[in-house]
């Protein structure tokens, strides 16, 4: 036989995992976002990929070619970083070695018309980069020493922005 205390006590327990379940229920699958990928050309034009870690760390990134449909996605490149990139400005080349990177998947030729996304990633999936979608137009515009990079208004629109390298270390990590 239950006491009138234990019955209490047993109703409060039942009551907060429903709402636990409920919670784990309605809340996304997303990864926490806590760095910016962007992208940059060097000074002889190669594709550089550009990540600011905001304040945990990111153990990689991939760049695919984008769709609205995720089950036509296709990756045309991967790097893990040999060691994990903690808060501050990484760069390296997408389209050769890099010292400090491991090319998980060689990049393939990147075609004209084709949209692209970088992002970054952790091995466990704890946190992620916001990814930065380009086409070859986009990168042709780009020069040495600037950034492209997608910011996040108030409202919450998306919108890619050029800038110096100078002003995304600045202002990257404001949004995340």
């Amino acid at each position: 036989m239950w006491s009138t205390t234990s019955r209490s006590v047993f109703r409060r327990f039942v009551g907060a995992v429903a709402v636990g379940v409920a919670l784990a229920a309605t809340s996304g699958c997303t990864v926490p976002v806590d760095a910016v990928a962007g992208i940059s050309v060097a000074a002889d034009g190669h594709l550089l990929g550009v990540m600011m870690v905001c304040g945990h760390q990111i153990d990689g990134a991939t760049l695919y070619a984008d769709s609205d449909d995720v089950n036509k996605e296709v990756t045309v490149g991967s790097w893990t970083a040999d060691r994990p990139l903690m808060p501050g400005l990484a760069t390296w080349p997408l389209d050769s070695p890099a010292a400090g990177w491991t090319a998980t998947r060689s990049l393939a030729p990147l075609t004209a018309k084709t949209a692209y996304a970088l992002y970054g990633w952790t091995k466990d999936n704890s946190w992620s980069a916001s990814s930065i979608s380009f086409t070859l137009a986009d990168r042709d515009r780009l020069t040495a020493g600037q950034v492209r990079y997608d910011i996040i208004s108030d409202n919450g629109d998306e919108s890619a922005i050029t800038v110096s390298i100078e002003e995304f270390k600045a202002a990257a990590c404001q949004n995340t």
